[in-house]
């Protein structure tokens, strides 16, 4: 029998992204997951590819943001897709702060995450 994705196991994860806690984010990814990142080259962002090069990705966010928090707003799942909806905060080295709305849309395999697409409003920087 496969495991189901529920909205508590996506709040779950994005309260381990609050703590930074990279073991606590990748529980719900599975090893062959693709991440197309908010910004980036193409039209979809850019491709990060594994949970691997993701975990490194996602920590890379924390390295440069401290104070990186994702006020989480709601979550549902529906089959093999998901949701997730948050305010991304987060301040860089050089004490330029940003603050949108974004969303995650997922695809779900046996209870794991195998695609992160993540969305963000555009919004400049700002002082701290």
């Amino acid at each position: 029998m496969s495991k189901t994705l529920t909205a508590q196991d996506l709040a779950d994860t994005f309260d381990a992204f609050n703590r930074h806690d990279i073991d606590g984010v990748m529980t719900h990814f599975a090893d062959d997951c693709v991440f197309y990142t908010v910004a980036g080259d193409e039209k979809y962002g850019n491709k990060v590819e594994g949970a691997e090069a993701i975990a490194a990705a996602f920590s890379g966010v924390w390295a440069g943001m401290k104070d990186a928090h994702w006020d989480h707003h709601s979550h549902f799942v529906h089959g093999d897709r998901a949701v997730s909806e948050w305010t991304f905060s987060g301040t860089d080295a050089n004490g330029m702060r940003i603050e949108a709305e974004g969303a995650d849309l997922f695809t779900v395999r046996d209870g794991k995450i195998i695609v992160k697409q993540a969305l963000r409003k555009t919004r400049p920087m700002f002082k701290a």
